[in-house]
Formats: structure tokens, sequence, C-alpha cells
């Protein structure tokens, strides 16, 4: 994949802003990015194929060791697929709830308002599949080792979520355990790794938050400067 010697190319420099600026565009971004929410009602409207296209075009921008962009994505429309997904989803989940859990962690979910059922897998017009690859295939079918997988996968799920928030999307990160199901649902093979169900689309009209999920901490809480 790509060049295998090292060919460097000019920087394409943004435009410098003030001090002054660049404060005013942070405090702005800040405002827009804090308003995200995880959403579980979903509307049935249909989000254009071209936009999830461009989105998980940003996502694959992200920074990645070594640059083997270790992730793939299998976005999902199909109405017979994801109500599969949902059945083995809520599978899991029903384990989960009654008992898998533990106590203490269903004692923190309980101000989060979730249980077993998962409506949203089947009303929201995408599901992203974010698959992790363990290792790649050359053309010649040998194994290429990747470099920082889940912290590289992470990154670019990060980049996928703002890209998406930023047009107005919706999105929940779900995570049910296990999740191999979805490798078999979506014929993913087994060097690959389900990584997160990502839920994408406009929030229903009567969608709500749980108020416990507003609460961030503060800076203070989670930044030191030396």
């Amino acid at each position: 994949m790509g060049a295998t010697e090292y060919d460097p190319v000019p920087l394409e420099l943004p435009a410098r802003l003030t001090d002054g600026t660049l404060r005013a565009a942070s405090r702005s971004y800040l405002e827009f990015i804090r308003k995200r929410r995880t959403v579980r009602d979903f509307s049935d409207q249909p989000v254009d194929k071209a936009v999830i296209e461009a989105c998980i075009l940003a996502a694959g921008s992200a920074p990645s060791g070594a640059n083997h962009q270790p992730w793939h994505f299998v976005c999902v429309s199909d109405a017979d697929t994801k109500h599969a997904i949902r059945r083995a989803a809520e599978a899991e989940e029903a384990a989960f709830y009654d008992g898998r859990a533990g106590d203490v962690w269903l004692n923190d979910l309980t101000k989060m308002g979730t249980d077993a059922s998962k409506p949203f897998l089947e009303s929201a017009p995408w599901l992203i599949a974010i698959f992790a690859e363990r290792y790649g295939v050359d053309e010649k079918g040998a194994r290429v080792k990747h470099y920082y997988v889940s912290e590289s996968v992470g990154i670019a799920t990060g980049f996928l979520i703002a890209a998406l928030h930023n047009i107005g999307l919706a999105t929940l990160t779900h995570t049910p355990n296990p999740m191999k199901f979805l490798n078999e649902i979506l014929g993913r093979p087994q060097r690959e790794r389900p990584f997160l169900l990502l839920v994408v689309g406009h929030p229903a009209v009567n969608a709500t938050v749980p108020r416990a999920a507003m609460e961030k901490k503060s800076l203070a809480d989670i930044t030191t400067f030396l």
C-alpha cells in the first residue's frame, strides 16, 4: 500500500490565525461539540448514501500506526440486515441485563435509562459497523502487521462521530458484548474484530436524553498543565 520509501511532500498549511481569532475559533468549536448527545430515539427519515460516504472518508483521514489504516466500515441500510443485527444484539443485551453485567455496572446504568430493548437498530436509517483489522493481507495473501490498532480505530471513530455531528446527524455508540455476530451477519473475516456499532440518523422529534449524560467533568478534573 503506497510508497515503501520516505518521499516527503510540502505540507498544505492552513491560514494562520491571530491569537485572538484562535481563541474565538476554539470557543466556537467547544460550544458546537459540547451540544453533541448520544441519542436513542431516531427518526426513520432517510439519509442519502453520499452523505455517509463523505463522513466515512473523513474518518478514513485519521492518523494510524505506520499509516496502515486498520479499519473497515460496513454501512447498513438494508431492513432485513438491520433486523438480523437487532435480534442478535438484543439476545446479548438480554444476557447482559439479566446478570452478566453485575450489580455495580447495572446500577451505574440506571440513571441512563437503558435496557435490553434496542429498537433504534431498526428505526435509524443507517448502522455503521466499525471493524478493527488485527492484521492486513497483501496481494499475495501474506499477513501484514498492523500497529496500534485499537488506538487508530478509536481515533477514526471519533473523526466519524464529529463529522456526523457537524452536519446535524445524531449518533449512538452501541457495544453489545460480545459482538462476534457482526462478523457472521455482515460477512467479515475473522481477522477483523468488531469495534463498535454506530447508529446514525436524524433524531426523532420527541427525542430525549438522560439528564445524567449532560454532566461532564470540569477542565480541572481532566487536565494537568505543566
